[in-house]
C-alpha cells in the first residue's frame, strides 16, 4: 500500500514543475507582470508629455501670447519703453558653507537701460 501512495506523490510534483518553474509558468507571468505595469507607466508619462506638446504647438499657432513669453523669458527681449532685471538665483548651499558667504554673489543685478 506504501508504494502507490509514492507513485503518486511523485507524479504530483512532476505535474506541478511546469506549472510553477517550466516555460509560462508562474514565475515567468509574475515577471512579465512586472514588464507589463512599468511600460504602463513609461506610457503614462510620455501620453502626459505628448499632451503638453500638443498644447504648446496649439498655442503657439492660436495667439502671440506664447511667441510674446518665449521672447521674454528665453531671449530676454523687452518691449519699447521697458527695463529688463535679470536677478541670478542664489546657489546651493555645500554642506558646512556660510550662508553670508554664498548670499552676497546672488545680490547683484543686471539691468538693461531704455
Amino acid at each position: 500500500m506504501r508504494w502507490p501512495v509514492i507513485v503518486l506523490a511523485l507524479l504530483a510534483l512532476a505535474l506541478q514543475y511546469p506549472l510553477w518553474l517550466g516555460k509560462g509558468g508562474w514565475l515567468r507571468v509574475w515577471e512579465v507582470d512586472g514588464q507589463l505595469r512599468a511600460q504602463r507607466a513609461a506610457n503614462h508619462q510620455l501620453e502626459q508629455r505628448n499632451a503638453a506638446l500638443a498644447a504648446e504647438v496649439e498655442d503657439l499657432k492660436a495667439g502671440n501670447e506664447a511667441v510674446e513669453e518665449r521672447a521674454r523669458f528665453e531671449l530676454g527681449l523687452t518691449r519699447p519703453g521697458e527695463i529688463y532685471v535679470h536677478v541670478p538665483q542664489a546657489p546651493s548651499l555645500p554642506a558646512g558653507g556660510n550662508a553670508v558667504e554664498q548670499a552676497a554673489p546672488a545680490a547683484s543685478a543686471t539691468t538693461a537701460t531704455r
